[in-house]
């Protein structure tokens, strides 16, 4: 990796447009997820310790346990960072320029165009397949892990469960629609390997998804998103989401003048990376817990 665990902690934001967006979803979750930014700050919280010395030999450990490369935390954190970076593809220098603390969201329509439905449905589903391979990676389990994924799905808490919001709100209600799930096991299951091969970020992540060839890669797309379908159709029903919900809680952290929902879909990918960003506080507090158990 370019950069150490402790320079990407360190390097979070406090408050962006990821954290706006992330934030606004709090009323899913209330209170579940913190903005925790700072490789120090995380180790304080982590091991509620404030001690320096016991400190500096927990952040040792954990930097020395995400250079050893017989781990698999690079690995988890360059999907984090893959995934989102293929959603910023189009249009990102033209944005760039224009987000700042308030943003006026008719300005953007002539520079974002929303992905079509089957295109979403495919970035969805490998989004998903990121996340069992990373949670594989940093838990030391075959990348073909699924039931274990399921199982640990229950436990999911603070930024790894803001992930998963954030996947199910932005990824699969906005753009897709409240009968998102559906929709995508059935692109699925008429996708081929050739159109597969075309998707970006399938390109991109190929060499870390299970599977000899790309029909057995897109076997195991299938079978995880499935596997995890009745989870998420759960976790909506649980807490009755809908996009009317999600746009007026972003209203409140982001001025949204259209709610055309595919294009605000589009914006978010565009200006986001909740994926990397809450990715790399997962990573981080798992390497402080692992680090505390072996000091």
């Amino acid at each position: 990796m370019a950069k150490p665990i402790s320079e990407l902690v360190d390097e979070l934001p406090a408050d962006n447009i990821t954290v706006k967006a992330l934030h606004a979803l709090d009323f899913v979750m209330p209170g579940e997820w913190e903005n925790l930014v700072g490789f120090e700050a995380t180790i304080k919280k982590v091991a509620r310790t404030s001690d320096q010395e016991r400190i500096q030999k927990i952040g040792e450990r954990a930097i020395h346990l995400y250079n050893d490369s017989s781990q698999g935390y690079q690995r988890a954190m360059w999907l984090y960072q893959t995934v989102d970076s293929t959603d910023k593809a189009l249009a990102t220098a033209a944005l760039a320029n224009k987000v700042g603390h308030s943003i006026g969201f008719l300005s953007f329509l002539s520079k974002i165009t929303p992905k079509a439905d089957r295109a979403q449905a495919i970035d969805l589903s490998l989004k998903l397949v990121v996340e069992v391979v990373a949670f594989c990676s940093i838990n030391g389990l075959p990348g073909d892990s699924i039931g274990d994924f399921v199982k640990s799905l229950g436990k999911y808490s603070k930024e790894s469960l803001m992930r998963m919001n954030a996947l199910i709100c932005f990824d699969g209600i906005l753009p897709l629609g409240p009968d998102f799930v559906r929709m995508v096991i059935e692109i699925l299951e008429g996708l081929t390997p050739d159109e597969l091969e075309k998707n970006e970020t399938y390109d991109r992540i190929k060499e870390s998804v299970p599977g000899g060839n790309t029909q057995e890669q897109l076997n195991f797309i299938q079978q995880s998103f499935s596997s995890v379908s009745d989870w998420i159709n759960g976790f909506v029903k649980e807490h009755d989401l809908s996009a009317d919900k999600i746009v007026g809680s972003l209203k409140n952290f982001i001025e949204i003048s259209d709610d055309k929902l595919d294009y605000l879909a589009a914006f978010i990918d565009m200006t986001t990376n909740y994926y990397e960003h809450t990715g790399t506080q997962t990573l981080a507090h798992r390497l402080v817990r692992r680090a505390m158990s072996e000091i």
